[in-house]
């Protein structure tokens, strides 16, 4: 798939002004200014996270009547329900939320709603259980901000509801007691960009300040927290990147018995970064609700005992193997129908009967792999369509399917992420309006992906110093991607450049008299021009190469092309 690199544009007095201050080579002063950061202050606060700079709870709208609530809740002894998403981010919100709870009070359960037969968020069978068993408060954690006719059905019945939520509401929102979602049109809390257990972890954090004399004792969920920013691909910017960042630290010093079996089953032999999180830690837990039940998860992030918890990490584990084996499968038919559909349909559609709803998601993300425009897939579930679908750049998905709530049953999401119901007979009709509504909002210039380039560097820049800095902008993620470089004008050193496993490019290349070597995943393709003896651009990312307790700085490439301009 061919790609197009695009150099940052930059206001260059800010990138000078910055080289003045705080002395580091222009390219990392191109970096920071790329993340905002402008001045001596915002890089002392970027390099430099610190917890006391989160913001106090109550800034957000609904906090002091939440608090309020289950304070008399807890005095009055009502029975409190937590109620979570089935996903990382849900499970983590119930299990830090209710662990925190429970130091005060006992009368309080959770509810998780299975994936195939509740679907995504407040169902009627979860305020069915709650009217049944005699819940007196729900508390909803990420998720309930459009469950208006529920939330209803629950007041009606004498059931408070509390809403802790980070997706966009609707104009329309739900008569809960308390809606805490700093998206909110008149909420005035000064970061937006929370997780759904970011909202916990403030709801949390306020009850502490209320509850106790104590300080920071909601610190010791910081791990699970970040385990969920991080699985929730939500910006790394802000209370985000602090919470991120010492809850890292936290994971990789004084992590809990969660984490530690999850890093026993996941055989992961090092610290954690972000990206273990996202790819080992948060893919074991998801599977809980895509093969079986969530709340296998939170019943690990609960646990106090190791050996409960490593039993509990394994059963997740061979879910997580499950899920591969159907994932395979299914992107494999997945692919066929995408390579039999005319590339004149820039947002696709695709429906089986008896694929796994667990996986849609999943195989939406693959078929993007392939075809790089807005994908949907969908499968049958209770009767009717229910699925997934991933966006990129340019359509916002979330907006996408509100052009279509006519046709749909449910949807919610993200911009690049959703999830959908409809009935049957909807399916063709939508088919044909979302790829319209695709091909209204992009240009065919967007369904060539973008390689964004922090900074043109030559291999001499590239040290141990230089590493050290920029191993300082982590966690990345989201608004705080890895810095990408280019280089241009390299060759391949003395022929040493060589395709190994059929499909990966190992390489030594030098640039004036500079020699590196590195990595190129799937670039196999590129191999004749590397052997070539021709000059050649790179971009790529700088990643640690240990070997023998001996750490080497090495490159790992992105995308290889002609030695040219780039725009």
């Amino acid at each position: 798939m061919d790609k197009r690199w695009k150099l940052k544009k930059l206001d260059e007095t800010i990138v000078d002004q910055l080289h003045q201050v705080i002395k580091v080579h222009p390219s990392i002063c191109r970096i920071l200014a790329a993340r905002g950061i402008e001045n001596f202050e915002d890089a002392q606060q970027f390099f430099r996270p610190s917890i006391e700079n989160l913001h106090d709870p109550f800034l957000m709208k609904g906090m002091q009547i939440a608090v309020d609530r289950i304070l008399a809740a807890i005095q009055n002894n009502e029975k409190i329900m937590l109620y979570g998403d089935y996903d990382v981010d849900g499970t983590t919100s119930v299990a830090v939320v209710l662990h925190f709870i429970q130091h005060f009070y006992s009368n309080v359960e959770y509810y998780i709603p299975n994936r195939f037969s509740e679907g995504y968020g407040v169902s009627a069978a979860g305020i069915e259980y709650a009217i049944e068993n005699k819940i007196q408060l729900i508390i909803t954690l990420d998720c309930g901000i459009k469950s208006v006719a529920l939330v209803n059905k629950a007041q009606e019945n004498s059931i408070d509801v509390i809403i802790c939520d980070h997706h966009l509401p609707d104009e329309n929102l739900p008569n809960a007691i308390a809606i805490l979602n700093p998206k909110q049109a008149d909420c005035n809390y000064p970061y937006k960009e929370l997780c759904g257990c970011g909202v916990g972890y403030k709801l949390i954090s306020a009850l502490e300040q209320t509850m106790t004399n104590e300080q920071h004792v909601c610190n010791q969920y910081l791990d699970l927290v970040a385990t969920a920013i991080a699985a929730d691909i939500v910006p790394i910017t802000g209370e985000n990147r602090i919470i991120a960042y010492y809850g890292l630290q936290k994971a990789n010093s004084n992590p809990c018995i969660a984490i530690q079996a999850l890093k026993q089953v996941s055989e992961l032999n090092k610290q954690f970064t972000i990206s273990d999180l996202v790819f080992i830690v948060a893919p074991r837990v998801n599977a809980a609700g895509r093969m079986d039940c969530a709340r296998l998860a939170v019943d690990l992030f609960l646990s106090t005992d190791i050996d409960v918890a490593k039993e509990l990490a394994g059963r997740l584990n061979i879910n997580n193997d499950d899920r591969k084996d159907t994932d395979k499968q299914m992107t494999a038919e997945a692919i066929e129908m995408l390579h039999a559909t005319s590339t004149d349909i820039k947002g696709s559609v695709f429906y089986k009967q008896d694929w796994h709803k667990g996986v849609v998601g999943i195989v939406a993300s693959r078929l993007i792999e392939q075809r790089y425009q807005p994908t949907i897939v969908l499968t049958e579930s209770n009767d009717k369509i229910s699925g997934s679908a991933r966006s990129i750049p340019g359509l916002n998905l979330f907006e996408a399917l509100n052009e279509c709530a006519d046709l749909l049953e449910n949807f919610g999401g993200h911009y690049f992420a959703a999830g959908l119901t409809m009935k049957h007979e909807y399916l063709e009709e939508f088919k044909i309006r979302f790829d319209n509504i695709v091909k209204r909002q992009l240009s065919e210039e967007d369904f060539l992906p973008v390689i964004w380039i922090d900074s043109n560097i030559d291999f001499q820049q590239i040290n141990e110093k230089y590493y050290g800095i920029l191993q300082q902008m982590e966690p990345y993620g989201p608004e705080n991607l890895r810095p990408v470089f280019v280089s241009k004008g390299v060759k391949d050193y003395q022929g040493r450049s060589a395709v190994v496993k059929e499909k990966h490019l190992k390489v030594n290349l030098i640039q004036n008299g500079t020699i590196i070597k590195g990595i190129g995943f799937n670039l196999a393709q590129h191999y004749p021009l590397v052997n070539s003896g021709k000059t050649f651009d790179i971009c790529y990312t700088l990643e640690p190469n240990t070997w023998n307790n001996v750490t080497n700085i090495e490159i790992k490439i992105i995308d290889i092309k002609e030695h040219s301009a780039i725009d």
